[in-house]
């Protein structure tokens, strides 16, 4: 469970917005230097720690916060979450779960979301798909060793850095089913990424990741989703009764992604064996991830979000009035001694 989805792809005016004036200004001493993005469960902020490191604070909407047992849940995937520790994920370094608006901050990722790179700039090569396959397969092993199921793996939850993917909010999802709130307008999960056994509210286990990476492999490859758009009840119902369109998979990837959208959870591969069919894709040589990993116009995408705003500094303290200088006084004087009385009788 990670926290950040930027804006649209872009220079960096359009990735850190300015604050609106119902964003708070802090959270939990973490002063918020721009505005990333919003999603169904909350808004993402840039803030920094105090030594400057850029992070990501996820504020989780209202209605969530409410809900004791999404505060129970939320705040058990964030021990778990606070457990993974991988390369291709965003750390979970801060959390709480029992304020006013539960909140959590991850390490910010300077990269686009995958979503936005294919909206913004089309297709990825087949090079950078098994790289990003593999990546995210390393994540997914990490998440799951820690006895977690992402459940909302999808190209808005996957970031693009320049050394490789990260994969963020892994494990939310489950902290959101336990509310009622998922049936009432809040959408948890995006159809089109959604595994058989999901949509028919059966089961999920660490094959329903799978089957959800092989349909991010697809959106990467060819820009579309493999079981198409429309309605949600249209693309679930299509999920669970119907055969994905591959016809505009290359060839190099058809196996990869034919494996990991079996209908059936016990037929689609291990994680090692998604790394294997990785590397079988690259004619079986080690896949290396080069700095140029990437195409041309994503990479400057990245160089866009690595120009953080400066952090904001606390207000100055408004200066104290000056004080008038002091006239020196002149010691005080003892009183002046009173005139002797002459005693009675007494002739000068």
């Amino acid at each position: 469970m990670s926290g950040q989805q930027p804006g649209s792809a872009g220079d960096a005016a359009g990735v850190f917005q300015p604050l609106d004036a119902d964003d708070p200004t802090t959270v939990a001493g973490y002063r918020l230097a721009a505005r990333l993005g919003a999603g169904g469960m909350g808004k993402v902020y840039l803030s920094y720690t105090p030594g400057g490191r850029p992070v990501a604070i996820k504020v989780i909407r209202p209605e969530f916060g409410e809900d004791a047992e999404f505060r129970r849940r939320f705040a058990q995937e964030v021990r778990s979450a606070q457990r993974v520790q991988g390369l291709f994920t965003a750390p979970v370094i801060d959390a709480d779960a029992e304020g006013t608006k539960p909140w959590l901050a991850t390490a910010y990722v300077p990269g686009p979301s995958l979503a936005d790179a294919v909206v913004a700039h089309g297709a990825m090569p087949d090079e950078t798909v098994l790289l990003l396959v593999a990546g995210m397969a390393e994540a997914l092993q990490v998440i799951h060793g820690a006895g977690l199921v992402h459940r909302d793996l999808k190209p808005s939850n996957v970031l693009l850095a320049s050394d490789g993917p990260r994969v963020i909010d892994f494990g939310i999802a489950h902290a959101a089913d336990a509310t009622s709130l998922t049936g009432s307008g809040v959408t948890i999960g995006t159809p089109s990424f959604m595994a058989p056994e999901q949509a028919a509210g059966r089961r999920v286990t660490p094959a329903t990741d799978v089957f959800a990476l092989g349909q991010v492999a697809v959106y990467a490859a060819t820009g579309v989703p493999a079981f198409g758009e429309g309605t949600g009840h249209g693309v679930l119902y299509r999920i669970v009764h119907e055969q994905p369109d591959l016809s505009a998979v290359p060839e190099r990837l058809s196996q990869l992604v034919t494996r990991c959208l079996a209908k059936d959870p016990e037929e689609r591969p291990s994680i090692a064996e998604v790394i294997r069919l990785c590397q079988e894709a690259n004619a079986g040589t080690v896949l290396r991830r080069p700095e140029d990993w990437l195409p041309v116009a994503v990479s400057a995408d990245i160089t866009a979000r690595a120009a953080t705003p400066a952090p904001v500094q606390a207000p100055p303290q408004p200066p104290q009035p000056a004080q008038a200088p002091q006239t020196p006084q002149a010691p005080p004087q003892a009183p002046a001694a009173a005139p002797a009385v002459p005693a009675a009788g007494y002739t000068p």
